[in-house]
């Protein structure tokens, strides 16, 4: 019986040598699984390396980490990202965004019509579904699962050329107030990507994992995701609170309503093309990034604005240029920025907890980065937010980790524990 057991422990002991011996010095498998964070405005793709425990978030062609959440459809193809971004000023008819806001949805047609009238493209309702009508060498329809499957494909595509092996498994995460109908659309988006889901992550779990916060010495962390569709305060995986109206877009849209106005005080016409609106769209976007880091910004936008001569329409070339303050623009979104704070303060109540007793506080989404939003977080709890992670990644970053879970990675140097993904409650706020 000893020598069965010496036998046993000699085997276990030559076991972990060479799995030590394999690791110091045979290179790391490929990762197995990526991790995918289909986002509204931007796309990303990442994965858990073996061996060193890092996060890597796959860059395209020119390094960059993230992929506009753009698909342009053209006589001779389909681009995506950022060759389908570049598309949008002279195809805005045909170049699809915020496919995200409809996937899965089932809207009435006057909610529809209402959410549609902002974007250049038409949206046309579908038996309860949102389509897009597209008009190349013909006209069709496009459901918004196909937008996604375009973005995933590509992304799929970089992750390839970076790893250098064919992938076909992926984690995907989605927004904690997605029904059953959205996730398995986001799926058949995914499928039709040539991907299998392996596991449909929550975006605030995916977050509060990439801070590392599954596996840290705390207990009540509070997960603020403001990105561009939604607010979603998230504790522990217990209660949750949101504003499924209020966005990083909403910001852009009181900039818009400004400068439009500003154009019809100078030049006596608002714009009306859809090519001018889009290229106005553009530049406040651009706008509103640059105030987060700079006091001011100057706009020179050409437009091309429509009046009316004696018999006949006229259009005319105009620069028009402006001063855009941070100040101006907190003002502006003042009403909006104060609206992030109920849903925390819900949360707070559904969880049992006071504000005093939250360890951390998170930010996911670019819009976290406004100055006048860091600091109504900071003031209301008396502390600074947890910065630590780019919010723009953190839930790709956590995504990629419970990829690396889900591909077993090993030596797996995360938790190997997986947070639970329920479906969590929400209360939204008109």
């Amino acid at each position: 019986m000893a020598g069965e057991m010496s036998m046993i422990g000699s085997v276990i002991l030559a076991l972990l040598l060479a799995g030590y011996l394999g690791q110091q010095y045979l290179p790391p498998p490929k990762p197995k699984v990526i991790g995918l964070d289909l986002g509204t405005t931007f796309c990303s793709v990442g994965v858990f390396q073996a061996g060193t425990g890092e996060i890597e978030v796959i860059g395209d062609d020119e390094g960059r980490k993230s992929i506009p959440s753009v698909v342009s459809f053209t006589p001779t193809g389909v681009l995506s990202g950022h060759e389908g971004q570049e598309l949008s000023d002279i195809n805005p008819q045909n170049t699809i965004y915020d496919a995200k806001r409809f996937i899965g949805k089932i809207f009435d047609l006057e909610t529809l019509e209402k959410e549609s009238a902002r974007y250049p493209f038409k949206v046309i309702y579908n038996n309860g579904s949102a389509e897009f009508l597209v008009s190349t060498n013909s006209t069709f329809t496009i459901t918004p699962e196909f937008i996604g499957s375009r973005l995933l494909l590509k992304m799929k595509k970089m992750a390839e050329k970076q790893l250098g092996v064919p992938v076909e498994k992926a984690v995907i995460s989605v927004p904690a107030e997605f029904d059953e109908r959205q996730r398995n659309y986001t799926i058949r988006a995914a499928n039709l990507a040539g991907l299998d889901i392996l596991r449909v992550i929550n975006e605030p779990t995916a977050a509060a994992m990439a801070y590392g916060l599954h596996k840290a010495e705390v207990f009540n962390v509070l997960v603020v995701d403001l990105g561009v569709s939604s607010v979603w305060s998230h504790i522990n995986d217990l209660p949750l609170a949101g504003n499924n109206k209020l966005g990083g877009q909403d910001f852009t849209q009181r900039l818009l309503q400004y400068t439009t106005e500003r154009v019809r005080q100078q030049f006596g016409v608002p714009p009306t093309l859809k090519a001018d609106i889009q290229i106005l769209r553009q530049a406040v976007e651009a706008a509103k990034l640059n105030l987060t880091q700079q006091p001011h910004v100057h706009l020179h936008v050409p437009l091309h604005l429509q009046t009316t001569g004696i018999n006949e329409d006229l259009e005319e070339k105009v620069l028009f240029e402006e001063e855009l303050t941070r100040e101006l623009f907190e003002k502006l979104n003042e009403d909006l920025f104060q609206k992030i704070l109920a849903p925390i303060e819900t949360v707070l109540i559904e969880g049992h907890l006071e504000k005093q007793e939250v360890d951390e506080v998170v930010l996911v989404g670019g819009s976290t980065r406004i100055p006048r939003i860091r600091q109504l977080i900071s003031q209301y709890f008396g502390k600074e937010p947890n910065t630590s992670v780019d919010p723009d990644l953190a839930v790709v970053t956590g995504v990629a980790i419970q990829a690396g879970i889900m591909g077993g990675s090993w030596p797996l140097q995360v938790s190997a524990i997986e947070i639970p993904n329920r479906q969590l409650r929400k209360t939204n706020f008109g």
